[in-house]
C-alpha cells in the first residue's frame, strides 16, 4: 500500500513503534515497451533496476503482472539480478524492447512487524510512505490487512492508499 505523507511526522512514527531501520538506497528504474504487447493496456511492466547503497550498486530486471485484486496494489513478479545494468539495457533493444520511462527516488527503508516500510522520495512527484510485504496466494487478504495496520499505527490513512505505479503518477503528470 502506498499513500502520499510528509515524512517527518512517519519517521518520528517509525522510531515511536521501534521500527528497524534497514537504510537508504537511490534507485533508478528504467521501464520499457515491448514489441509484441501493450504493457500499460495489460497492466504489467517490465523494469531494470539499479540500486545503490552503502555497500555498492546492484542491477536487478523484473516483471510485474497485472493487480490480483482491486483493493491493493498486490501483483505477481519475477525478479532476477543482473551482472551489467548497460549489458541488460543493450540484450532488451536487441529484442527490440525501448526504454519507454525512467523513475527516480530515494528510498528509506524500515520494518515494522514483518512489513517494509518505506520513505520514497520521488523525483517530480514528492513524498511517499509504502508499506509492503510478501504473501502466498492464500495470504493475500490476511497480508494485506497486516500491513493497513501498520500504516495505522504510523498515523497513516489505508483507505487513501494510491493504487497507481509512480511511472504511471510520472506519466499521469
Amino acid at each position: 500500500m502506498k499513500v502520499q505523507a510528509a515524512h517527518e511526522p512517519v519517521r518520528a512514527a517509525l522510531e515511536r513503534e521501534g521500527a528497524r531501520s534497514l537504510g537508504r538506497v537511490e534507485q533508478v528504474d528504467v521501464y520499457f515497451d515491448a514489441p509484441h504487447r501493450d504493457f500499460a493496456a495489460r497492466d504489467e511492466a517490465l523494469r531494470l533496476r539499479e540500486e545503490t547503497d552503502a555497500e555498492g550498486t546492484t542491477t536487478a530486471l523484473t516483471y510485474k503482472g497485472p493487480k490480483v485484486d482491486d483493493t491493493s496494489k498486490t501483483r505477481q513478479e519475477f525478479e532476477t539480478t543482473v551482472g551489467s545494468r548497460g549489458e541488460m539495457q543493450a540484450a532488451l533493444s536487441a529484442l527490440g524492447f525501448e526504454p519507454a520511462a525512467t523513475v527516480e527516488k530515494t528510498r528509506e527503508r524500515f520494518e515494522l512487524d514483518g512489513i517494509v516500510v518505506s520513505l520514497d522520495t520521488v523525483s517530480g512527484l514528492g513524498e511517499f510512505v509504502e508499506a509492503e510485504a510478501e504473501a502466498t496466494e492464500a495470504d493475500i487478504e490476511a497480508t494485506r490487512e497486516a500491513v493497513a495496520a501498520v500504516l495505522s499505527r504510523l498515523d497513516l490513512d489505508p483507505e487513501a492508499q494510491i493504487r497507481r505505479s509512480y511511472l504511471g503518477l510520472l506519466l499521469d503528470d
